[in-house]
């Protein structure tokens, strides 16, 4: 199966972006299901879609707590958007699951950051402009940062 997964998320992400069935349910229901079976074999893209789907659209906290670890998943693969939005759940913590801890924070700004995501370069130029995150304030590390904006 891991072999078909791209295929199992591309099919996925095709029905979750038309537009003539925006409104359908089965639909969704059907597109989330394949985006799980694609992300559940190691999919790096359908574990960030997957879990950016849950975690900040998801009902209930199970679900938000689930997709908060699906990106922890896709950020430990690479991603860069789950990279940041790691990043941001480790900062101001989420639930039991995910306390405050500044140390991972920067980790995850860090690798999504050296990808040019741009929100985590201006977060990390913000974090050595300002001190921030456990650092020392560093205007020149600052500056290489913005450099990359």
């Amino acid at each position: 199966m891991r072999v078909l997964s791209p295929v199992v998320f591309w099919l996925a992400y095709g029905l979750f972006r038309m537009r003539w069935l925006k409104s359908s349910r089965r639909r969704h229901l059907l597109a989330m299901k394949l985006f799980r079976l694609a992300a559940d074999n190691g999919h790096r893209r359908a574990l960030s879609v997957y879990g950016h789907l849950l975690h900040f659209r998801g009902e209930g906290i199970a679900n938000r707590i689930q997709g908060a670890i699906y990106l922890q998943l896709a950020a430990d693969k690479g991603d860069s958007k789950a990279c940041y939005q790691m990043g941001r759940i480790c900062e101001q913590g989420f639930e039991h699951r995910f306390p405050v801890d500044e140390a991972r924070a920067l980790h995850y700004y860090r690798l999504a950051a050296e990808q040019l995501h741009p929100l985590a370069v201006r977060r990390l130029a913000d974090v050595y402009r300002d001190g921030e995150l456990g650092q020392n304030a560093d205007g020149q590390a600052a500056e290489r940062w913005e450099l990359n904006l």
